[in-house]
């Protein structure tokens, strides 16, 4: 009896070791290590801020009006975070460090991840056209790369779809929107690969095509490969085609208090917008970006070279991000603007500094960080600040 019990643990244990080794064990045990670094990433001592990040954003808060979340890290460290005013200003609801923000366009980027996985596995290529995955799109010669880079030519649906969309209290799809493009065929803006002309329309096909290539909802091919490998628990995409009541209590505002942004019928197609997110989590995307968690460096590398003809010399847009580059000092940001909500994401790639400002009043406030670049000692990121020939001038 003895013998035969010591060859059951004997072959319990043969069991156990095979079952720990095999891919499935090997991944699970890999996302609760990964679980734990990120619990680590996000501890914050508010009594340990840094104290002119604070005031400063005490000063844009009582003197700019912003509204919203804000969270600064440096080299791996949160050196700052904090929740400013109302989630709802009707309901009284106080912001949290843990509120969901519409991203507006700061959703590009994280789109751009998600297309370039595909690029990266071999599933999808940048020379691929709409065409490939639409044979009627009437704009023929359009390809991924072009997307990316608000190189297509395309018409904004979110113009045209004012005039075109029959029942305003239907949400649309992106479906929906392909359709109407489809079917109406505005006049496109210019030719593909010709000017560099930012607009919706390039991102809401791109997450069409993602869709088509995985055959998953956008929401769900984003949540397994982008959101969960980077540990974004509080991150998701919420269509109005999906959710009739956002789930999330943070409501956009125009620049007064005096009345909130209802979501409509264009909150429905998402890419382009309709990533709803925490600063931490933006932060944890930034970290599982640099450890190449999401893609390899050399996707990296081509997402953030500058690939438009913008005439200011250090100003660009490259695959999903904006950039900035002033001598030696490379920087990717994004910022975004929809029904009530403002952001601005900025990573400075050399000096590992990460901003998140989400804002849900759609004010000025973004455009007064001035002294917080220089409190970070890193380039000012302000357009105007420079001339044609990258000079600094204001």
């Amino acid at each position: 009896m003895f013998i035969k019990n010591l060859l059951f643990v004997l072959g319990l244990g043969t069991f156990t070791m095979f079952s720990c080794s095999s891919p499935e064990a090997k991944q699970k045990k890999n996302e609760i290590d990964q679980g734990k670094k990120d619990s680590i990433a996000l501890i914050y001592d508010s009594t340990k801020r840094d104290q002119q990040i604070d005031a400063f954003m005490q000063k844009l808060h009582k003197k700019s009006a912003f509204n919203g979340n804000v969270l600064v890290a440096k080299k791996g460290k949160i050196l700052y975070q904090n929740s400013f005013g109302w989630a709802d200003y009707l309901l009284k609801d106080s912001l949290n460090i843990n509120s969901q923000f519409e991203l507006a366009s700061a959703s590009k980027p994280i789109t751009a991840l998600g297309v370039m996985k595909l690029v990266q596995n071999g599933k999808l290529k940048l020379d691929n056209t709409v065409n490939d995955f639409y044979p009627n799109f009437p704009y023929t010669g359009i390809t991924i790369a072009q997307l990316l880079s608000h190189r297509s030519g395309l018409p904004n649906y979110v113009y045209f779809a004012e005039e075109a969309w029959p029942d305003r209290k239907k949400p649309m799809t992106n479906q929906d929107a392909m359709n109407l493009l489809i079917e109406k065929h505005p006049n496109r803006y210019g030719a593909p690969d010709g000017r560099f002309h930012y607009n919706n329309s390039n991102y809401m096909v791109l997450a069409a095509i993602v869709e088509k290539v995985t055959g998953q909802d956008f929401a769900v091919y984003m949540k397994e490969n982008i959101f969960d490998p980077a540990g974004m628990k509080n991150t998701a995409v919420y269509s109005t085609a999906v959710y009739e009541k956002t789930p999330s209590n943070v409501m956009g505002h125009d620049k007064v208090w005096r009345r909130s942004v209802v979501r409509n019928y264009l909150d429905g197609p998402v890419g382009d917008k309709g990533i709803y997110s925490t600063v931490q989590d933006m932060y944890l995307l930034d970290r599982a970006v640099r450890e190449g968690r999401i893609v390899n460096e050399a996707t990296l590398d081509s997402m953030y070279m500058p690939r438009s003809d913008a005439k200011r010399s250090l100003f660009s847009y490259g695959y999903g991000w904006r950039t900035f580059s002033p001598p030696n000092e490379p920087m990717v940001y994004h910022t975004g603007w929809w029904h009530g909500f403002k952001s601005l994401y900025v990573r400075d790639l050399k000096n590992d500094v990460t901003i998140v400002l989400l804002t849900n009043m759609a004010n000025g406030s973004l455009n007064h960080l001035d002294d917080l670049y220089k409190i970070l000692e890193i380039p000012i990121l302000r357009q105007n600040a420079y001339n044609a020939n990258g000079e600094f001038v204001n």
